[in-house]
């Protein structure tokens, strides 16, 4: 079989029809928006078009999207542009212990300057706690940023119950990553009432390299890359046009599929989960099992085995999983995801991570499943852990 890839929440396959549109920008409309010749004219209309889909995607205005280079780059906004431009009214941020390293590193940062940060304890499932927000509110805070959806256990949080506890308050102003949401969840900014939303065309079999802010209409922020009028001057460089075009098209046909393609994942992924849990025990589900789980999304914890073992002994086969955040799976340290909704160090030590797309069939996750029993039988006969407890019944953990 070819290779097999379940690493969508990492990067997605770049759709055909995405690229049809791109190459003509690549190769015949190669001037700028800006330039009042006939090219500009044709790239600041495709570009406009583009904005236009985006904007359709998530139910704004097209002027409220700003175009960036990355999701990465689109928190960092959202972030640092936020609260320069609110800090004579505060110095407190307030977030999740589960958000993406794009938004913990920036805060990381401010919190060197002298902002204060909260960081919200999420429950088992990795939901944060309204009632816990509420109380860490105070007079001095300005922004509060919560992702909509967890890449590692597909929690997906009550945007809209968080953001009317915020609400209630002045002056606050809320972001929330939705990267991972894109494409795999129903999102509405008007009915969100959010201030900023970030998401991103990579995730949904678009280029990479683009990407966008939500900026609600009349709300102010700092940039923070300068020297040029593009994005309304709130995000200067020339822009990417080709994968500005690929974003728009990829989220008109998301957009239009939408719950063709929610129908496919989430089939194949309770598919993937059901025969794993029948034919390997002590296999564990982590994040939550009702419908707040995107669908694309399975993580389990396989006891008495290391993830990145598996990992590997897949990849040799051509099967990609994962077995963490993409921006920190090099980190030796494990899943801050996994420690944060408690998961004891052994479990988190086993976790694969299987993200599906519309690409994925029913003939590779049967293969798949079928290799991952196989090589879980293999590492458990040289785990002292399974050997003792098949010997014992006892975990010694």
């Amino acid at each position: 079989m070819n290779s097999i890839y379940f690493d969508n929440q990492a990067s997605s396959k770049l759709e055909d029809r995405v690229l049809d549109v791109m190459l003509p920008f690549f190769v015949n409309y190669y001037g700028i928006p800006q330039s009042i010749h006939s090219l500009g004219s044709i790239t600041q209309n495709a570009m406009n078009i583009a904005r236009k889909q985006v904007a359709a995607l998530i139910n704004a205005e097209p002027e409220e999207i700003i175009f960036t280079s990355c999701g990465t780059e689109s928190n960092n906004l959202a972030i640092k542009g936020g609260v320069e431009a609110l800090q004579a009214n505060g110095n407190h941020i307030i977030t999740s212990s589960v958000e993406h390293i794009s938004i913990l590193k920036p805060l990381e940062k401010l919190a060197k300057r002298g902002f204060m940060v909260t960081f919200l304890h999420v429950d088992k499932y990795g939901y944060v706690d309204c009632l816990e927000l509420q109380h860490a509110i105070n007079k001095n805070t300005i922004l509060i940023s919560i992702q909509y959806v967890n890449p590692e256990i597909g929690t997906i949080q009550d945007i809209k119950k968080i953001v009317s506890t915020v609400k209630s308050y002045a002056n606050i102003i809320f972001h929330t990553d939705a990267v991972s949401a894109c494409g795999q969840v129903n999102i509405d900014v008007k009915d969100l009432n959010v201030d900023m939303l970030t998401i991103a065309s990579s995730v949904i079999h678009g280029p990479k390299g683009v990407a966008a802010l939500y900026i609600k209409k009349g709300l102010n922020i700092i940039p923070q890359i300068e020297g040029g009028i593009q994005e309304l001057s709130k995000r200067s460089g020339t822009e990417n046009i080709p994968a500005i075009v690929g974003f728009g098209k990829a989220c008109e046909i998301a957009k239009r599929e939408y719950k063709q393609n929610i129908k496919i994942v989430s089939t194949l992924r309770n598919k993937i989960f059901h025969e794993i849990t029948n034919k390997i025990d002590h296999v564990y589900l982590n994040g939550p099992i009702t419908k707040f789980r995107l669908s694309c999304n399975l993580n389990v914890s396989i006891e008495f085995i290391e993830g990145e073992s598996l990992l590997l002994l897949l990849d040799s086969i051509g099967i990609m999983v994962s077995s963490g955040s993409a921006c920190a799976s090099n980190n030796l340290k494990g899943s801050y995801v996994l420690q944060a909704i408690g998961l004891n160090k052994v479990l988190r030590q086993g976790t694969i991570i299987f993200n599906l797309s519309k690409f994925n069939t029913l003939e590779e996750v049967e293969y798949t499943v079928t290799e991952v029993t196989k090589f879980v039988i293999k590492l458990r006969q040289i785990s002292s852990l399974y050997l003792n407890f098949i010997k014992t019944g006892q975990r010694i953990y």
